[in-house]
């Protein structure tokens, strides 16, 4: 009985320890890793893990333990809360505050503006990505869409940082200015105007499905246009058919409605490239640089026609009467 006794005492002396060293382990290493009070920037990138952001966080001298910060977001069940963006961290805060500011929110946050959207689906983008309230998002919408008027196709598609309380003009700017970097007034050898490369790219950025069919679908356009063809761009009727149907409530409307009826091919509308020949008045949504690209140097080719059938791979035609067969046999 006394070895059993001296043996259950000893166990529990050593699971004291253990338990009080746990202590004095778990306080040390949640502590503040510096007495400084200056902040330091610290950007956490979209997709990050929580382990990842706990090696920046150490890196940057924000944390003491990186298994400290790892146990701690597990035992909140808070490993996939933490929002991506740059924040303003003070140097001296302890674990549970430093995780407590990162969970509020950044001071600036990302914003992914994918290609061929247009302006009123990118100012949805923003009021989305930087998490603004009603009233803001209101003033917000408003100042963009004013601001952004005469810009629809050089607002540049990317994925941005901005802070959230970051102004709609200086929104409308920054896109503007990053199309000036990553594109220019290059119009390569199209013999087209700045905003008519624009213009094409953006209807090419709605109708093109793959990166290897944009230069080639660029010299179908540019075929017809040498031609004074019609170009029969589906997009374009569905710009000009949603300027009208979204203009009563531009929230949630559907900006590129499909199927298109016989009734909408015909719609009276400069838009409308089924009623009129060469290019519309202007871009119908805002292009990426592939596109933009392809039509600054078009692909010469015999192709004048093209179709996607229902699994959206592309078929391109010579002839009318080739094109015709080709509806028959995959749309059909």
């Amino acid at each position: 009985m006394k070895r059993i006794s001296f043996f259950l005492t000893f166990i529990l002396i050593l699971g004291m320890i253990f338990v009080g060293g746990g202590v004095i382990w778990w306080r040390g290493v949640t502590g503040a890793a510096s007495t400084e009070t200056k902040t330091t920037s610290f950007l956490i990138v979209k997709g990050a893990s929580a382990e990842r952001i706990g090696q920046d966080l150490l890196k940057a001298g924000l944390i003491k333990n990186r298994l400290a910060f790892k146990i701690y977001l597990q035992t909140h069940n808070l490993t996939t809360a933490i929002p991506p963006g740059e924040f303003l961290i003070p140097r001296n805060l302890k674990l549970g505050e430093l995780v407590d500011l990162l969970l509020k929110g950044p001071t600036e946050m990302w914003v992914t503006i994918p290609e061929g959207l247009r302006r009123e689906e990118i100012v949805e983008r923003f009021i989305d990505g930087l998490k603004m309230e009603d009233a803001n998002a209101q003033v917000f919408r408003s100042e963009f869409l004013e601001e952004s008027e005469d810009w629809e196709g050089f607002l540049y598609p990317d994925t941005y940082l901005f802070p959230r309380d970051v102004g709609a003009g200086q929104v409308v700017t920054r896109l503007k200015a990053t199309f000036e970097s990553k594109f220019g007034k290059n119009t390569g050898s199209s013999g087209l105007t700045l905003l008519e490369v624009v213009t094409l790219a953006s209807i090419i950025e709605r109708e093109t499905l793959g990166s290897e069919e944009r230069a080639i679908v660029a010299g179908v356009y540019m075929n017809r246009l040498n031609a004074g063809w019609a170009l029969d761009a589906d997009a374009t009727v569905q710009y000009a058919v949603a300027n009208v149907k979204c203009s009563i409530i531009p929230v949630d409307c559907d900006w590129w409605p499909r199927p298109l009826t016989k009734d909408d091919l015909l719609y009276n509308s400069s838009y409308n490239t089924y009623r009129n020949p060469g290019l519309p008045p202007g871009p119908i949504a805002n292009p990426g640089l592939l596109s933009l690209t392809a039509v600054a140097n078009p692909q010469k080719t015999d192709y004048w026609f093209y179709i996607h059938d229902g699994e959206g791979k592309i078929h391109f035609a010579k002839t009318l009467e080739e094109h015709n067969r080709n509806i028959q046999k995959y749309l059909r």
